[in-house]
């Protein structure tokens, strides 16, 4: 791995001991497409043996974290053959990558995280946002389900209502009401957030490596028990949705700022 690496839609850049994932998509808050999913999860696996690399931290650029698949790269993806189940490896192998990876992630979120962001975030084992960010599984408002292990993840921390009620109404959660149910570690003002955050990469790029990654082993073992289980659910399922036609109007709704109409 290079100090510093660029590709359409993020960047990562080697700084001391600290990886910096940044996903540069701004003015589609930071929506990804299939090539950037792809590339990400390569970018964390490829962090695993090296050495130099001690903490990786994952962020967006400008004003949100992440607001999930990039719709309007769908049609494209779809004239080069992406398949549907192509589509949900790469998004579960990103989402592995983070929850196996032997060195801590830490997520700095700020204002949106919806889709798969959300699960980007609460894969990550140290998650802190700033105040005006939020939680949004707002795949049912396209007819779509939750992915990337995002409801598994969110049982897992907060419990099956919670989950059931992100998951099927499809509203924002914002993070003061994230941090007070346990799903993420703390909520911070924009200065805070970034201290905080380096405090944490800081200690973490020198603590035991060997010691960090077999705590992280051990805290997944007893918190994600069922993510395997989830992720091959949702492949499943989201493949399905995906060719359905509650999807197709659900995502030209989107994209031209309506209200879905689906199928009585």
């Amino acid at each position: 791995m290079s100090n510093t690496a660029a590709t359409p839609g993020y960047t990562a850049v080697l700084d001391g001991r600290v990886l910096r994932v940044t996903i540069t998509n701004p003015k589609r808050k930071n929506a990804i497409d299939y090539d950037t999913m792809a590339g990400l999860g390569e970018t964390v696996l490829s962090a695993y043996e090296n050495p130099a690399v001690r903490v990786i931290v994952l962020t967006g650029e400008g004003g949100d974290f992440c607001t999930g698949a990039d719709l309007a790269a769908g049609p494209g993806e779809a004239a080069r053959g992406i398949t549907p189940e192509q589509t949900m490896d790469v998004a579960n192998r990103m989402i592995k990558a983070i929850v196996d990876a032997p060195i801590p992630v830490i997520a700095r979120v700020k204002g949106a995280a919806a889709g798969v962001g959300v699960a980007f975030a609460l894969a990550a084992d140290l998650t802190y946002a700033s105040e005006d960010a939020y939680l949004l599984l707002a795949f049912i408002n396209i007819g779509l389900m939750p992915d990337g292990g995002a409801a598994a993840m969110v049982a897992a921390a907060a419990g099956r209502p919670l989950a059931a009620e992100m998951a099927l109404l499809g509203d924002r959660l914002p993070v003061t009401e994230a941090a007070r149910r346990g799903l993420i570690a703390g909520v911070y003002g924009d200065a805070e957030l970034d201290a905080k955050v380096e405090a944490a990469a800081a200690k973490l790029a020198h603590g035991p490596r060997r010691a960090l990654e077999l705590t992280k082993r051990a805290l997944n073992a007893a918190a994600l028990t069922s993510l395997d289980a989830a992720l091959a659910t949702e492949k499943t399922g989201q493949a399905e949705l995906l060719r359905a036609p509650d999807f197709t109007e659900g995502a030209t709704a989107m994209l031209q700022k309506r209200k879905a109409v689906f199928a009585e």
